[in-house]
């Protein structure tokens, strides 16, 4: 086949599409403005738990993959894919600057009938008023000249049963034409597409995915507080309800939701909502249980110890989810920053972190006045810590 095509940004989500990409027999120019990043690449490294070492290092022999920092690169490439971080800003709003750089990037070097599609989450009207302008300003054509689509990625790290050629994956485009030729693109290595009527249909329902679950892992972090006060075990809890065929599904409880999705994604429909004078009261209520749980556990904490000033705390696993390295909107930063206000003497451990924060992992020990279980990697022999008392932040208070 030999279509050249480009996906600009080489992290969580857009790595692995580039591999996905190279296996369906497309040449892959990887760009990221992370000179390290590209760096680390070159030399066969991965830097991602979802992607081997070795499958980076195949298509850097066969020459299927080519990592780079030059924009430059995506001149003869059939298809460009943005796959770049959407933050939120210091005033936790939406931040579009990542998805604004590399498209004023792109249009400088954009050429005609290629198709850009955006895979980044954006509140909706973001591709059609926001990108789309961008690419016509920087490269002098018109929307007419070139194709844009949107298709939200569904990366969830790790995850044994779903992945990327398995999940169904949402195409929306800004003509039929656009539409189309995105569908033939994904089509090579994935197995379900589900074409949508708009691009902000498409936009909406990613939003709608994450906001759900934001919505539903706070519910059942406030129904732990209640088993809790009664002495009943969530768990055995879930499991009663989940025998129900129909109209159940199960959430667990946690220290509160982290990664770059659920406590992110729900703000930008937030913010869209009051824009154009919706309501999203459940998303605020919900983003402030979540914000709220460190708080709720240090109680915990220092109901157990009578005390946190100059007791030895330990954190064990810091990243957002169990088994992988991700630390990105960690709920466990908040739970360290209120151990600490309350004169708590906190380390934490988590082998696969190794460094954070300036800080680094300290091993499992019995020296210790509490143990905080807030990520429960495969790997951890809680056994280590002896007979201190561990604090579950997972459900078995």
């Amino acid at each position: 086949m030999n279509i050249q095509i480009s996906v600009i940004g080489q992290g969580y989500v857009g790595l692995p599409i580039a591999m996905a990409a190279c296996e369906a027999g497309y040449k892959v120019i990887g760009i990221d403005t992370d000179r390290e990043k590209i760096k680390i690449l070159k030399s066969g490294i991965s830097g991602l738990e979802d992607v081997s070492d070795q499958a980076v290092t195949k298509y850097l022999k066969s020459r299927s993959y080519q990592p780079t920092t030059e924009f430059e690169e995506i001149t003869n490439s059939k298809v460009i894919l943005i796959c770049v971080p959407t933050p939120l800003d210091a005033e936790n709003l939406p931040d579009l600057s990542y998805v604004k750089n590399a498209t004023n990037e792109i249009s400088k070097y954009l050429s005609k009938d290629t198709l850009v599609i955006l895979e980044s989450t954006v509140g909706p009207g973001t591709t059609r008023d926001f990108m789309i302008p961008l690419l016509e300003k920087g490269s002098g054509m018109s929307r007419q000249d070139f194709h844009v689509a949107f298709s939200p990625e569904r990366i969830d790290p790790l995850n044994q049963n779903w992945n990327i050629f398995n999940t169904p994956k949402i195409v929306a485009g800004l003509t039929e034409e656009s539409k189309q030729l995105a569908m033939n693109f994904y089509s090579r290595f994935v197995k379900t597409l589900v074409p949508v009527d708009s691009l902000e249909i498409a936009e909406t329902a990613k939003l709608l995915e994450n906001s759900f679950r934001l919505v539903n892992i706070s519910f059942i972090n406030e129904i732990s507080q209640f088993c809790q006060k009664l002495g009943i075990d969530i768990k055995s809890v879930i499991h009663a309800a989940s025998t129900k065929p129909y109209g159940f599904m199960p959430f667990y409880p946690s220290l509160g939701v982290g990664g770059h999705c659920i406590p992110v994604d729900p703000i930008y429909l937030a913010n869209k909502a009051q824009q154009i004078g919706a309501t999203a009261r459940f998303i605020e209520v919900a983003t402030n249980i979540n914000l709220e749980m460190p708080t709720y556990f240090t109680d915990i904490a220092e109901k157990t110890l009578g005390s946190l000033i100059n007791k030895r705390v330990l954190i064990i696993g810091v990243s957002y989810k169990p088994n992988v390295s991700d630390v990105r909107q960690t709920p466990v930063s908040g739970l360290i920053e209120v151990l600490r206000n309350r004169g708590a003497l906190v380390s934490w451990h988590d082998d696969l972190v190794k460094e954070w924060a300036g800080e680094t992992s300290v091993p499992l020990s019995p020296d210790y006045d509490l143990a905080i279980l807030a990520t429960p990697h495969n790997y951890l022999d809680l056994s280590k810590i002896g007979k201190v008392q561990l604090l579950n932040t997972r459900g078995s208070i």
